[in-house]
C-alpha cells in the first residue's frame, strides 16, 4: 500500500530494500524479509523511527511502484542488467571488496564498472534527495554508496547527512591501489559524521584522507578542502536485537526445533557449527582444514563428533565465489569419503539460507561456535549465537580479525590463518569444563545485552546531531548501559598535519 505523505524526517540509503518482492506461480506478490546482517540489525531500528528506506528491489529493470510494509515507506530504485553487472557484482564486489578485504582474492579495475558506480550512486542520491523532509536525517550505509554523501549534499545542503561502514575500512597502503581513491574520499565526506566498526577502520580513513588528499585531519576530525565543513568519523561498532532475538530463541516450538536437529544428527556427543555467506572472506576452507586435521589425528571423529556448515549462496555470478563453492564442496567431499561412517557424516554441508526460527534452533543445538572470518567487519552471527545461548551453553570460537572480537575477547580466541592455531581454540572449545564456559558465555551475553542494536543506533544518532562535536552522555537517548572503554566511540590516535 502507497504511503501519503510525501517526506520523511528520516531516510535510510542502502543497497537493497530490506524485503524481496516474491511473484508465485499463480501470479501473486509476496513480500518476505530479506536475509543479512543489515536487514537485521536496521529492521529494529526503522520499527522506531517514522521513515523511509531507499534501496535496490532486488530484480533487473524499472523500479517498483514505492509501498509501505511493516510501518516502514520502502523506495526502490531501479537496477538494469547492465548496472547490476557492472556496478553491483563489478565494482562493488569485484574491485571495493577485495581491496577492502585485505586483498584476499587480487581486485579488478575496469572504467565502466567505475561509471556505472557514479551513475548508480547519483540515482540514490536523487532519490534520496527527493523524499527527505527540510533538515531531514539521512544514513547512508556501506560501501556500495560511498558517493552518494557528497552528491546528496550538492542536491540537498539542507540535510543532516551519516554514513556507517559495515565492512572494514582497509589501510592507506591498500586503499591506495584503486584509480578512483580521491573521488571516493571526497563522495564519502560530503557526511556529516562517518562510523566504522572498529578504531582501526576508522583510522585508516583520516590516514587516507590525509596522505592522499592531503587533507588537514587532527585526531577524529578531517577538515574538508575549500569549505568551512569538518566531518568526524569514529567507531561505533554494530549489534544484534538482543531482546528480541532471546525473546525467540525462548519460544518452545524453536527450543523443541533444536532437541529435533540434534536428535537427527544422531545426538552427537559434540556438534560443531559455522554459519557463513559463501564468501572467501570468511575463512570456510581454513576452518575444514583445521577440522579435517583434528579427523586425521584422531582427536575428534564422527559419530562422536560432527561439523554442520551452513553456507548461504551468495554473489554467485562473481568468478571467485563461483571458484570458492567448487573448492569447499569438493573438500568436504572428501574429508566426507574418507571420515563418516554410514549414518553419521562427519560435515554436513547445506548450501541454503534459513528463516531466523531455524537459526535460533541451530544455534541453540551448537556446542561449539565456529565465527572464523580471514577479515571481517563485525559479523553479526558471533552475537545472535551467543543471544540465543540463555541457558549458558555452547562455546564461541572467535577469529581476531572480526569487529566482534574487540568485543566479546572472552570467546576461544584464533588466529584463522594459524591452522595449528585454529585446531587448539576448536579443542579448548571442547575440553573446557562446563561451569568455565557458562562462565563465559554469561560474559559474552552481558556485552551483547548492554551493547545492542537500539544502543548501536541511539549513538549513531546522537553522534550525526553533534558532529563534528562529540556527543555529551546525556544526548544518547535509550542508551541502557554506561559506555564501555573495551568498544566505546572512539576516535583515531592524534595526528595533525604539517
Amino acid at each position: 500500500m502507497p504511503s501519503e505523505r510525501s517526506t520523511y524526517d528520516l531516510v535510510i540509503a542502502a543497497n537493497r530494500l530490506p524485503v524481496d518482492r516474491v511473484t508465485a506461480d499463480d501470479g501473486t506478490v509476496e513480500i518476505r524479509r530479506s536475509p543479512g546482517g543489515l536487514v537485521t540489525a536496521m529492521e529494529s531500528v526503522m520499527r522506531d523511527h517514522d521513515g523511509a528506506w531507499v534501496g535496490w528491489a532486488g530484480e533487473t529493470g524499472d523500479a517498483p511502484e514505492p509501498f509501505d510494509d511493516g510501518g516502514i515507506h520502502l523506495h526502490p530504485v531501479g537496477l538494469s542488467a547492465e548496472d547490476v553487472a557492472f556496478y553491483y557484482e563489478g565494482f562493488s564486489n569485484d574491485t571495493l571488496w577485495p581491496i577492502y578485504h585485505d586483498v584476499i582474492v587480487p581486485a579488478s579495475f575496469h572504467r565502466d564498472w567505475w561509471q556505472a558506480y557514479q551513475r548508480v550512486n547519483q540515482r540514490f542520491a536523487e532519490a534520496v534527495a527527493a523524499l527527505a523532509a527540510p533538515g531531514a536525517t539521512v544514513w547512508v550505509h556501506d560501501y556500495q554508496l560511498q558517493l552518494v554523501p557528497a552528491m546528496l549534499r550538492r542536491l540537498r545542503p539542507d540535510v543532516r547527512i551519516g554514513w556507517f561502514d559495515h565492512i572494514p575500512f582497509p589501510p592507506v597502503e591498500l586503499f591506495a591501489q584503486l584509480p578512483w581513491r580521491s573521488q571516493l574520499l571526497e563522495g564519502l565526506l560530503g557526511a556529516d559524521f562517518l562510523g566504522f566498526q572498529r578504531q582501526a577502520d576508522a583510522r585508516n580513513f583520516v590516514r587516507a584522507c590525509r596522505q592522499l588528499l592531503q587533507a588537514r585531519t587532527k585526531r577524529d576530525l578531517v577538515h574538508v578542502e575549500g569549505s568551512s565543513r569538518t566531518v568526524r568519523a569514529a567507531a561505533i561498532p554494530i549489534s544484534v536485537d538482543f531482546k528480541g532475538l532471546e525473546r525467540l530463541a525462548k519460544q518452545p516450538e524453536v527450543m523443541a526445533r533444536s532437541a529435533q536437529i540434534r536428535e537427527s544428527l544422531g545426538n552427537p556427543k559434540v556438534l560443531m557449527l559455522g554459519v557463513d555467506r559463501l564468501d572467501y572472506t570468511k575463512g570456510i576452507r581454513h576452518r575444514l582444514k583445521a577440522y579435517e586435521e583434528l579427523l586425521v589425528e584422531g582427536r575428534f571423529s564422527p559419530p562422536d563428533v560432527t561439523l554442520v556448515q551452513v553456507a548461504t549462496p551468495s554473489r554467485e555470478r562473481v568468478g571467485a565465489y563461483r571458484t570458492l563453492r567448487g573448492e569447499i564442496e569438493q573438500t568436504v567431499g572428501r574429508i566426507n569419503g574418507e571420515y563418516s561412517r554410514i549414518g553419521a557424516p562427519a560435515v554436513h554441508y547445506l548450501h541454503h539460507s534459513y528463516p531466523r526460527e531455524e537459526m535460533a534452533a541451530l544455534f541453540q543445538a551448537a556446542d561449539v561456535m565456529l565465527v572464523t572470518p580471514l577479515r571481517d567487519g563485525m559479523n553479526l552471527v558471533a552475537k545472535e549465537y551467543v543471544t540465543c545461548r540463555h541457558d549458558l551453553g555452547g562455546a564461541l570460537v572467535l577469529s581476531e580479525f572480526t569487529g566482534a572480537w574487540h568485543e566479546l575477547h572472552q570467546a576461544f580466541a584464533c588466529n584463522p590463518h594459524d591452522i595449528e592455531g585454529l585446531k587448539q581454540a576448536m579443542v579448548r572449545a571442547v575440553n573446557t569444563p562446563a561451569k568455565d564456559r557458562q562462565r563465559i558465555m554469561q560474559a559474552l551475553r552481558r556485552r551483547v545485552s548492554d551493547h545492542d542494536v537500539q544502543r548501536w543506533a541511539a549513538r549513531y544518532l546522537a553522534a550525526l546531531r553533534s558532529a563534528p562535536e562529540r556527543p555529551r552522555l546525556e544526548q544518547v537517548a535509550d542508551a541502557p548501559a554506561a559506555p564501555d572503554p573495551q568498544a566505546a566511540e572512539a576516535s583515531p590516535d592524534p595526528v595533525v598535519a604539517p
